[in-house]
């Protein structure tokens, strides 16, 4: 019981009062709070408005190339004083050009994600650029301690976009990679308000990253009808699929049906690759063809009801999670 009411003493000390914790300290921000770095929905609007408003906004890379990257980066220092990062996923191609471009630009924080961490972490830490992994598992969080990793973010199979292969919810995985590092953990999937951020915290995790509800802020660069579909959305109407590639929690659409039928009928990874081509997320999430995109969000979309300024929804969420945090009582 004491060790309970001491722990909630101490995030009600982090946040209510503003102080440090090892989230806040690391990345020199007010709340340990990250927006996630999602293609087609996050650029530079977007992480700035959440850095300004005391968040930490990360540019999404995976929907650019190097020059686009660059611009992105500068208008996002224009825009605001205050930190903020990239997401780079290891997995494609642009990835060695972006961790280039993270360094001559003099990115503050870099998040990796789908790839292996030690590649490339040693080289951006002797930079002096704050590095952080996404993970899905144990294992992948002991990696990225190994490989000098400043703090993990723990994603549970909640998420939209990619997930791991272990369908680990993050109520589970949250607890697990807490005792497996010594580093800070970041809790991602599923959250999307100041209740779930305090339920993640209970859970051992330092901070948290949100995706889904920025992307359905004012500033996220989705199209107009796919941020409709995302207020539209009913428990239930995300899936995961294309487990024979990568495992993705989509929208359900017409997209979704076609490739849920071709697993049904057996086909093949070539076969499902294929199909895909190639800007099939564009196509849905950025240029709002509803009928033939890929549309990436998470599960807690069907709690999203309104698109806001993502100044305003990041202190919609601090606030919550203060309001709640003191009604907490030792059983």
């Amino acid at each position: 019981m004491f060790i309970f009411q001491s722990h909630f003493l101490l995030l009600f000390k982090v946040l209510k009062k503003h102080k440090m914790n090892r989230i806040t300290q690391l990345f020199g921000i007010q709340y340990p709070v990250v927006q996630g770095g999602m293609i087609w929905c996050s650029g530079w609007e977007l992480a700035a408005a959440v850095s300004n408003a005391g968040g930490l906004g990360l540019i999404g890379s995976g929907s650019m190339d190097p020059d686009t990257l660059r611009v992105h980066i500068r208008r996002c220092r224009e825009a605001t004083t205050r930190p903020f990062g990239i997401n780079i996923p290891l997995i494609f191609a642009h990835a060695p050009a972006f961790i280039n471009l993270a360094i001559q630009e003099k990115v503050p924080v870099v998040f990796t994600s789908a790839g292996n961490p030690a590649k490339y972490t040693a080289m951006l830490k002797e930079n002096g650029i704050k590095t952080v992994h996404v993970v899905a598992n144990t294992k992948g969080a002991r990696k990225a301690e190994e490989s000098g990793c400043d703090a993990v973010v723990a994603e549970g199979y909640e998420a939209g976009g990619h997930n791991g292969k272990e369908e680990t919810t993050t109520m589970v995985l949250i607890p697990h990679v807490v005792q497996s590092v010594s580093i800070p953990v970041i809790a991602a999937g599923g959250i999307g308000s100041g209740r779930a951020m305090l339920a993640a915290m209970a859970l051992g995790a330092e901070g948290v990253q949100i995706g889904s509800r920025f992307a359905a802020s004012t500033e996220s660069s989705a199209h107009p009808v796919f941020k409709q579909k995302i207020l539209e959305a009913a428990e239930g109407d995300t899936k995961l699929s294309l487990r024979k590639l990568i495992p993705v929690r989509l929208l359900d659409s017409p997209f979704y049906k076609k490739v849920s039928d071709m697993e049904a009928n057996g086909a093949s990874a070539e076969e499902l690759l294929a199909f895909l081509g190639s800007g099939r997320s564009r196509k849905g999430m950025f240029e709002g063809n509803m009928e033939e995109g890929e549309l990436e969000i998470g599960q807690v979309s069907a709690m999203i009801s309104e698109i806001k300024p993502a100044g305003d929804i990041l202190l919609e969420i601090v606030e919550e999670y203060n309001a709640l945090l003191p009604t907490l009582k030792p059983v």
